[in-house]
């Protein structure tokens, strides 16, 4: 049994710090982690830059309803269905995916949740646990599941490195040239023919 484990921001949606950073103007905000290895660091500094400007989460969600899922995404994402089953690992939050998850018909997401006071202001983080990702690809593997992963950015590479087959989708070019061992695509139809070229049923 094969099992395609795929990142959300970046691969199928647009970055939502980005998106949000640029509706308010705080440039700093538009740090991912494809620019900070550290989840945590940048976490904190999201959330030290939300604090500082007055924002909470009703107005992250705002923003989250005008965006749509990135160009062919929801298409490759059919296909993809069709022939493996589909796990979503993301370092995103459920407060802010599950609008896009309905735009991508509702595809499997495993990720965190954020705690929010009565005002609507994030307080702090729960990740799910540390290193979900490469943990999740592995628990998947002692299911006996054989795991092809696609990700963009360095909070992805050890799902890819504990994966039969990882693939650098999307990813900035700091990221590729650190991690050579991994082949880069930079659109859906050229992911689609690496699945079914390190798949073991094509």
């Amino acid at each position: 049994m094969e099992l395609a484990c795929l990142d959300l921001e970046g691969v199928l949606i647009p970055e939502i710090w980005i998106a949000f950073a640029e509706k308010t103007g705080i440039e700093e905000l538009k740090a991912t982690t494809r620019d900070i290895p550290d989840y945590d660091v940048l976490m904190q500094q999201r959330l030290r830059l939300l604090d500082q400007h007055g924002y909470g989460l009703p107005e992250i969600q705002e923003v989250i309803g005008t965006l749509d899922p990135l160009d062919g995404a929801r298409e490759f994402l059919d296909w993809l269905r069709e022939r493996f089953q589909v796990v979503i690992l993301s370092d995103t939050f459920y407060e802010f995916a599950m609008p896009l998850m309905a735009k991508l018909g509702h595809p499997t997401l495993l990720c965190h949740k954020l705690e929010v006071d009565e005002k609507g202001r994030i307080t702090d983080y729960l990740l799910r646990q540390k290193d979900p990702k490469r943990q999740s690809v592995r628990a998947f593997q002692l299911l006996n599941y054989r795991v092809i992963a696609a990700g963009d950015s360095y909070n992805d590479t050890t799902m890819l490195k504990q994966a039969e087959a990882g693939i650098l989708f999307h990813a900035p070019q700091n990221v590729i040239d650190e991690f050579p061992q991994f082949p880069a695509v930079h659109n859906f139809e050229d992911l689609r023919r690496k699945f079914e070229e390190l798949s073991e049923r094509f």
